[in-house]
């Protein structure tokens, strides 16, 4: 049943958001669209912020639902371009009103996670250190989120397949050569 009432909740703010900015969206507007009690609401949130996030994770994790390799991370990150493109009003309207940071940090979680598991295939067989696979992966992070970012900012006109086509091009065995060149200078180092 509390799945069912997070659910509503995020239908009822999405709808709600093509009317009128997040920030101007009360407990009692999203409450009385759902037909729940505000004591329901704060069972499950503890505020409007925390079901903004919640909605960007569940979005985000569902997109990228089995993506999480080598072969399949460009079609993970097409997949988390595509969520953000069906929820437009949603995702502009959260861009507009919650600070950046808050926008980065989730970002920075999902695509940490993804590529964290892309390092993690390549490096199968390789004895590099656990901070420099989470190095490697923060580095790349740091590029797909600045990517995504320029892209939300700009009003999300440029097409977004042409955007990982060239993330794609530019990352074409990098990580493996990042992992390579970690391993060479441990080897230098002993």
């Amino acid at each position: 049943m509390p799945n069912t009432t997070k659910l509503e909740l995020e239908a009822s703010l999405k709808k709600l958001l093509l009317q009128k900015p997040l920030d101007k969206i009360t407990i009692n507007d999203l409450t009385a669209d759902c037909g729940i009690s505000r004591m329901s609401f704060y069972y499950h949130f503890k505020d409007i912020y925390d079901l903004a996030e919640w909605i960007c994770v569940e979005d985000g994790t569902r997109a990228l639902q089995g993506k999480k390799t080598y072969d399949t991370w460009q079609e993970g990150m097409l997949q988390v371009f595509e969520a953000v493109m069906e929820n437009k009003p949603f995702i502009l309207n959260i861009y507009r009103c919650v600070s950046r940071e808050k926008i980065e940090n989730y970002l920075y979680k999902l695509t940490f996670e993804l590529i964290a598991h892309v390092v993690e295939e390549k490096c199968m067989g390789s004895d590099l250190a656990d901070e420099d696979k989470a190095f490697i992966a923060e580095f790349y992070k740091y590029a797909f989120v600045g990517i995504m970012l320029d892209w939300i900012g700009h009003g999300m006109k440029d097409d977004y397949r042409e955007i990982v086509r060239k993330v794609s091009i530019t990352l074409y065995g990098n990580i493996a050569n990042s992992i390579h060149n970690f391993e060479q200078v441990k080897k230098q180092d002993i």
